[in-house]
C-alpha cells in the first residue's frame, strides 16, 4: 500500500485509489507523513487536529484519533505502516515506496547528478506524482497555512529548473504550456515571467514578451507596492532593443546577453562598468584551439579622467617581464559597484595593448540577471569566439569581468598561463590571488580634484569653470562616486541652460532615486545597487540595509552586533563579508564605513511606506526562517 499525500490525501494499491473523507484522523495522518520517521509532539497534534478550540479533555481525545486512524488502516489493509507512540509525540515510518513526498524527493535528488536530458525526464517523473491540489481533502488550517506553502515551493523549485533545461536546450514552444499556467497561478513570481518573457520573445512574439512584462510589473506594484528585480528590468530593455537572446532552433540555447554601450555616457566609462551581461569582444588571441573567426575591438573609454597611480601601477605591471620582476602579471580591481573597475581595465588595456600580439579579450563573467557563468561555459564562449589564425602569435591580455567567485577564472589562467590578466570583481578574491598570485587594486571613490576633472572632460571646460563651487558640489552630492557623477552629467548635458547648482540641489533632496535616466534602466544607482544586494544571502543583505540605516558614525563590532543583534564574533564576520563585497570600507583597524550613497540607498529601501513593509525586514511566515543574521545564513 502507498499513501499520497501530492494532492487529495489518499491510499492506493496501485489499481485502485481510495481518498480518505475529511475528518480528524485524515488530518491526523497528513500531520504524520509530511514528517515521515521523526517524532511529531502532541502539541503539534492537537493544534493540527482541534486548531486553537482544543477539548478540554485533548489528551484522550488525540488517543481516540489515533485509534481511528488505526482502525482505518485495518480497513484497507495498510499493515507495513504503523503509528507508533513514543516520548512526547508520535512517529510514522514511510520510504519512497510508501510516501509520494519521499519518491518526488528521491528522484529530484537523483535528477542534480545526472546531465540535463536525463535529468528532465527524471524531473517530469518527479512533477507527474502531484495529482491535485495539496491536502484539498485535509480539515486542517494549520497544515495548510504552514505546511502547504512549504510543499508547494518545492514543486516549483521543480518546475523552474525544467523550463532553464528546456529553454538551455532551445526548446522555447515546449515550455511556453508550462509557463503560461505557472505564470497565471503564481502572477508574482518573478522567475517564471522571466523565462515566459525569454521563451515568447525566442519564438518571434515580441509584443507579448512586452506585454508580460507589463502584468507582473503592475501586479507587484499594486500587490507589494515594489518594482520588478533588476533582471526583470534588463531582460525587458533587451527586448525592446530587439538583442540576440538566442533562438529555439539554436540547438543548445545561447545566454541572453546586452550588448556593451556605445561610448559616450552610456559606454563602459559610465559608472566604471560595463554594462551587465555584456556581449564578449574579442580582439585577437594566443589560445590554442582551432576555432571560428570573430574578432571586435575593445570597446574605448571615452573622457577617462584620474586613477593615475593605479593606472602607472597597472601599466608597469602588464609591461614588466614576469621572470624578472617576480610579479605574476595578474591585477584584480575590486571595489563597490559602479565604482570605476571596468573603465579602469578597459583603458589600462588600450594602453598596455603594444605589448601584448596576441591580443586583447574582453570576457563578462556574469550572465544579465547578475549570475556568475560556469567555468565550462566561459572556457567554451571563449575559445568558440577565437580566431584560429591568432594561434601562436604572442602573449595574450585577458579582461575578465565582473568575476563572482574565483573558481570561474583558475582556469583560464592556467590556460594563459603565457599571458596576463585584469580581473575586475566586486569581492577582494583573496584566494584568487592566493593560489595564482597577482597584485589588488581596492577602488574607492574619486578624489576631489578627479571628480572635477572627470565633470569638466564630459561637460566642457566652459561650462564648469562658470561654476566652479556648483560643480564641486555636485561632485560631494554625488559622493564622488564614478557612476553617480555620469548620470549626473549626462543630465546635464540634455539642458544645456540648467545651472550646476540648481542640478546638485535637485539631486541632493532625493538621494539615490534621482541618480538614474529613465531612457537606459542599466545608468541607474538604485538598479546597481539593488542588484548587488541579489547577489548577496538574504540575511546578509538585510545586515547591510539595517547598518545603512543607522547614524552615519564607524561601524564597530560592538556597534553592529547591537544594531544586529548578534553575538559580537558574528558582527564581526557580517561587516568582512560586506567589506568584501565592496559594501563597506576599512578605516582605523576595526572600523568600517559605508559610502554615502550607499547609506542613502539602505535607509530609503529600509524607509516605512504607508501600508507597506520593506520587504527584507517583515516579519516572517511561520515557514520562514527568523530574520536572525546567524554564520549559517550568511552562506
Amino acid at each position: 500500500m502507498r499513501f499520497q499525500l501530492l494532492g487529495p490525501l489518499s491510499i492506493t494499491d496501485g489499481r485502485d485509489i481510495v481518498v480518505l473523507p475529511p475528518s480528524k484522523p485524515t488530518a491526523l495522518l497528513a500531520a504524520l507523513l509530511i514528517r515521515p520517521g521523526s517524532v511529531v509532539s502532541t502539541e503539534h497534534l492537537r493544534g493540527v487536529v482541534w486548531g486553537e478550540e482544543q477539548p478540554a479533555t485533548a489528551k484522550a481525545a488525540l488517543q481516540s484519533c489515533v485509534l481511528r486512524l488505526r482502525r482505518i488502516f485495518a480497513k484497507y489493509g495498510v499493515e507495513d505502516q504503523a503509528v507508533v507512540a513514543v516520548a512526547g509525540g508520535y512517529r510514522m515510518s514511510a520510504d519512497a515506496e510508501t510516501l509520494d513526498l519521499l519518491h518526488f524527493r528521491q528522484l529530484v535528488d537523483r535528477a542534480g547528478t545526472s546531465g540535463d536530458e536525463s535529468a528532465l525526464c527524471t524531473l517530469r517523473q518527479a512533477l507527474a506524482l502531484w495529482q491535485g491540489p495539496l491536502l484539498a481533502n485535509v480539515p486542517s488550517d494549520l497544515l495548510h497555512r504552514d505546511e502547504v506553502p512549504r510543499l508547494a515551493e518545492e514543486r516549483l523549485r521543480v518546475v523552474e529548473r525544467v523550463c532553464d533545461i528546456e529553454l538551455e536546450h532551445g526548446r522555447c514552444r515546449e515550455t511556453l504550456v508550462d509557463l503560461w499556467e505557472v505564470t497565471r497561478v503564481y502572477p508574482g513570481h518573478e522567475r517564471f515571467a522571466e523565462q515566459l518573457m525569454l521563451a515568447l520573445y525566442r519564438t518571434g512574439r515580441q509584443t507579448e514578451a512586452l506585454a508580460e512584462y507589463r502584468r507582473v510589473k503592475g501586479y507587484l506594484r499594486d500587490e507589494l507596492g515594489v518594482d520588478p528585480r533588476a533582471g526583470l528590468q534588463r531582460l525587458e530593455l533587451a527586448i525592446l532593443r530587439g538583442d540576440d537572446l538566442g533562438s529555439p532552433d539554436a540547438g543548445r540555447a545561447s545566454v541572453p546577453h546586452t550588448p556593451l554601450p556605445d561610448a559616450g555616457p552610456g559606454g563602459p566609462a559610465s559608472g566604471g562598468e560595463a554594462a551587465p551581461g555584456a556581449v564578449e569582444t574579442v580582439h585577437g588571441t594566443g589560445w590554442p584551439d582551432e576555432v571560428a573567426e570573430g574578432t571586435a575591438p575593445l570597446p574605448a573609454v571615452p573622457c577617462f579622467t584620474g586613477r593615475e597611480r593605479e593606472v602607472a601601477s597597472l601599466v608597469a605591471l602588464l609591461t614588466a617581464d614576469p621572470e624578472t620582476s617576480g610579479r605574476a602579471p595578474v591585477a584584480v580591481l575590486s571595489g563597490a559597484p559602479g565604482i570605476g573597475k571596468t573603465a579602469l581595465a578597459l583603458h589600462t588595456a588600450h594602453t598596455v595593448a603594444p605589448h601584448y600580439p596576441g591580443g586583447c579579450v574582453l570576457l563578462p563573467m556574469t550572465r544579465p540577471d547578475g549570475t556568475a557563468l560556469p567555468v565550462r561555459e566561459v572556457t567554451g564562449r571563449l575559445r568558440r569566439s577565437l580566431p584560429s589564425s591568432a594561434t601562436g602569435r604572442g602573449r595574450t591580455l585577458l579582461i575578465l569581468d565582473d568575476v563572482v567567485h574565483p573558481d570561474q577564472v583558475r582556469a583560464l589562467l592556467t590556460a594563459n598561463a603565457g599571458g596576463a590578466a585584469i580581473v575586475t570583481s566586486r569581492m577582494g578574491l583573496a584566494a584568487l590571488v592566493a593560489t595564482h598570485g597577482g597584485t589588488v587594486y581596492r577602488l574607492g571613490a574619486l578624489e576631489p580634484g578627479e571628480s572635477y576633472d572627470l565633470l569638466t572632460a564630459v561637460l566642457g571646460r566652459e561650462r564648469v569653470e562658470a561654476e566652479p563651487s556648483a560643480a564641486h558640489l555636485l561632485a560631494a552630492v554625488c559622493g564622488r562616486h564614478p557612476l553617480a557623477l555620469r548620470i549626473a552629467a549626462a543630465r546635464l548635458l540634455t539642458r544645456p541652460r540648467l545651472p550646476l547648482a540648481d542640478c546638485a540641489d535637485w539631486l541632493r533632496r532625493d538621494l539615490p532615486a534621482r541618480l538614474t535616466l529613465a531612457d537606459d534602466p542599466r545608468m541607474s544607482v538604485p538598479l546597481t545597487l539593488d542588484e548587488a544586494l541579489e547577489r548577496l544571502p538574504p540575511a546578509l543583505a538585510e545586515a547591510h540595509l539595517r547598518l545603512g540605516a543607522t547614524a552615519p558614525d564607524p561601524l564597530t563590532a560592538g556597534r553592529a552586533a547591537d544594531v544586529l543583534g548578534i553575538p559580537e564574533e558574528t558582527a564581526e564576520e557580517v561587516m568582512e563579508r560586506l567589506l568584501d563585497a565592496g559594501l563597506l570600507e576599512e578605516g582605523r583597524p576595526g572600523a568600517f564605513w559605508m559610502h554615502d550613497l550607499l547609506r542613502a540607498h539602505a535607509r530609503r529601501a529600509t524607509a516605512p511606506r504607508p501600508g507597506h513593509t520593506p520587504a527584507l525586514l517583515r516579519p516572517p511566515r511561520r515557514e520562514e526562517v527568523p530574520p536572525v543574521v546567524s554564520t549559517a545564513a550568511l552562506r
